[in-house]
């Protein structure tokens, strides 16, 4: 039998292919006109919170400390008015074997797929998770796949992910490197099909409900060193799988911190240009993902995603490039610790916003990664500097994604800007809409789930939208 390989048809069969490699029927969990059960399909792994912890401490993932950053503090509190500078902690999520939170993720799945009898599993990725996946596929015994977007059409890729694909490499996986666009999900479901490997998604219900672990730790651990809960957690964000699965952890560990998201500010950036993907000096947690994830969640390799950051944050932040760069070195020069820039994403946003809160108040950086040939601040740089970028010191807020860098020429020009949390989440509700039939209640209310709010809030939206539909004619 001839099977079509084109690219409309091999997508076609998306949800044949994934339900096969997962093991998961997505429409299960459909009902009325747009509504999801999101709960259910969380529940539906089959493993409790206790389950994951085990299963992550058996492969030495999870259980990372947290240390309080003294000199950041400090130097917080002199850039901050009398009585302000709230104390700043981070989480060494770089402790776990592969060197990230993502670790926590890949555990889980990759357990799973063993489980189910899976003989290797396969993910897309051009990040952290990718050396995750491997770590975790070699102690676990399964053979490994990472399918990389990595180059340009001129075949330059940028050093942090090149370095991350020797690290796969090393852990024993098979890479596959792309070059930018939408071939990594084709290549992907085709590989999936090809081998009838586990789909080790970043956005599946498995991986997510890993992290939960991450907001539960942080939850228990305060209170054994501090005596008291953080006020304050900081989640980098891109997928949204990060925040998601803290923010479920600290909720299951009683703790009522305020969730921050945090990304890079690359507004104006296309992540799937030819041009400009060699243009940006981050390949995660950026607003290229945080944004678009945000307000349309399921747009990803799953039918349903898992991560829904909507649902969970309080206030979402953004930093520039320059200033991640800047914190970076501060955090290696200060407190004697080196890691990688996009795990310090959280922690720029946390040392503005610790400004803004009382000494006595306590805020966290949620995560770390590892730090590497291609992941140091100095080929990150250079790279930047040879695709036309000018590095400059000055005021962050000036810097133009593609154009510039601009380091913060004084620790206090370093500030967190907020997002409009209202426009998004009424973007999140026009998409959802856009077409439906008539809205039922389980509608209404899976959009107030979605978008941490109320019914009230909801029907006021629809009508405001529909209006301005309705003028616009």
């Amino acid at each position: 039998m001839i099977v079509d390989r084109s690219y409309q048809a091999v997508t076609g069969r998306m949800a044949q292919i994934i339900e096969n490699a997962m093991g998961v029927d997505y429409k299960k969990y459909e009902s009325g006109s747009i509504a999801f059960d999101y709960e259910a399909m969380m529940n539906d792994t089959g493993y409790s919170l206790e389950d994951i912890i085990r299963i992550q401490r058996t492969f030495n993932v999870g259980n990372t400390p947290i240390f309080e950053l003294r000199n950041l503090t400090a130097l917080a509190r002199k850039c901050a008015g009398p009585g302000k500078g709230a104390r700043i902690f981070i989480k060494d999520e770089a402790a776990n074997p592969a060197g990230s939170f993502k670790e926590r993720r890949a555990a889980t799945s990759v357990y799973h797929a063993k489980k189910m009898g899976y003989k290797g599993v396969i993910a897309a990725t051009s990040g952290n998770y990718g050396a995750a996946v491997a770590s975790q596929a070699a102690m676990q015994g399964l053979k490994c796949l990472i399918v990389q977007e990595c180059y340009d059409s001129h075949g330059i890729g940028q050093p942090e992910i090149i370095e991350k694909a020797r690290k796969c490499e090393a852990l024993g996986a098979e890479v596959l490197q792309l070059t930018v666009g939408p071939e990594l999900f084709y290549e992907t479901l085709m590989m999936l099909e090809d081998t009838g490997y586990f789909n080790a998604s970043l956005y599946s219900a498995f991986g997510v409900s890993g992290v939960e672990t991450l907001g539960w730790e942080l939850g228990h651990q305060f209170l054994e060193q501090c005596g008291r809960h953080p006020d304050v957690v900081v989640c980098a964000n891109a997928g949204g799988g990060n925040l998601t699965g803290t923010a479920r952890g600290l909720r299951k560990a009683g703790c009522p911190a305020k969730v921050v998201a945090a990304s890079v500010d690359l507004k104006g950036l296309h992540m799937a240009s030819d041009v400009q993907f060699n243009k940006k000096s981050f390949t995660t947690a950026h607003t290229g993902f945080g944004v678009p994830y945000a307000t349309d969640p399921d747009h990803s390799d799953v039918p349903r995603s898992a991560a829904r950051p909507l649902r969970y944050m309080d206030r979402y932040v953004t930093v520039k490039q320059g200033e991640v760069f800047y914190i970076t070195e501060a955090l290696a020069t200060l407190e004697g610790m080196e890691k990688g820039p996009a795990g310090n994403t959280s922690l720029a946003a946390a040392f503005s916003l610790a400004q803004e809160m009382d000494e006595d108040q306590i805020i966290v950086a949620q995560e770390t990664e590892y730090t590497g040939a291609g992941k140091h601040i100095q080929p990150q740089l250079s790279f930047a500097r040879k695709n036309g970028i000018e590095l400059l010191f000055g005021d962050p807020s000036e810097e133009v994604p593609g154009k510039n860098i601009i380091f913060p020429a004084r620790p206090e020009l370093l500030k967190a800007r907020d997002s409009d949390l209202a426009h998004m989440r009424r973007s999140l509700i026009r998409r959802q809409i856009r077409g439906a039939a008539a809205l039922c209640d389980a509608d209404l209310d899976y959009l107030a789930a979605e978008t941490n709010t109320d019914r009230a809030w909801v029907e006021k939206t629809i009508e405001d939208i529909r209006r301005e539909q309705n003028e616009a004619k």
